[in-house]
């Protein structure tokens, strides 16, 4: 099944429940919201979805799901930062989100919503670090609205506008998630101390890679 089929299948529920997951569960590190919602937004030009209630629910799916990443980091505070790695944890992308949040605290939330990896910890960052709810709340209100409903409408007015742009579906998501990897990689390029970590994180991946039998 490819991606069009996966979320026709899913539905407005499935739909609902994946951004959820992306937005504030841990394992949601491995669904692929942005061109999730592109694709979303460009079946209901197509006339799959009603583009009204698929932005409803997406939108609202965001923003529960931060809530949800937030209460989850508030409970289980400093001890999320000692976990072991694991198939759904990955200590460096905590402390790449928490290096982040440091940086740029509250528009962390709205800025995180377009980083793959960094989307899923955002919120739970907040919540340990305590940032008051209202505040937060605030920032995942706007972050949400400006991810869940500003994607998916891109797909929905440009599958409207442009004949036959289903046979460029393919090249579009993957330039929206480059696109989305940018702000990571100025983070990572701007400091002098993430360039060596990451350079150095690549080259024993690389060597792991091309000595492996």
């Amino acid at each position: 099944m490819d991606l069009q089929e996966i979320i026709v299948a899913a539905g407005y529920a499935g739909l609902g429940a994946i951004i959820f997951s992306e937005s504030g569960l841990l394992f949601g590190v491995f669904f692929p919201g942005d061109s999730l919602l592109f694709t979303a937004g460009f079946l209901a030009s197509q006339g799959i979805f009603h583009i009204v209630p698929l932005v409803t629910v997406c939108f609202v799916a965001a923003v529960l799901g931060d809530s949800a990443g937030y209460a989850f980091g508030r409970r289980v505070g400093k001890r999320f930062f000692t976990r072991d790695d694991s198939v759904f944890f990955n200590r460096e992308n905590v402390e790449r989100a928490r290096a982040f949040y440091d940086e740029h605290g509250g528009k962390t939330i709205v800025l995180a919503r377009f980083i793959p990896g960094i989307r899923t910890l955002a919120p739970i960052i907040a919540g340990v670090g305590d940032m008051q709810y209202r505040a937060f709340l605030a920032y995942n209100v706007v972050g949400g609205f400006a991810w869940a409903v500003g994607i998916t409408l891109l797909g929905y007015f440009l599958g409207a506008s442009i004949p036959g742009i289903d046979r460029y579906l393919v090249p579009i998501i993957g330039v929206i998630i480059v696109a989305s990897l940018i702000p990571a990689a100025w983070q990572i390029m701007r400091s002098r101390e993430r360039r060596r970590k990451f350079t150095s994180q690549l080259t024993r991946t690389l060597r792991r890679l091309w000595h492996r039998p």
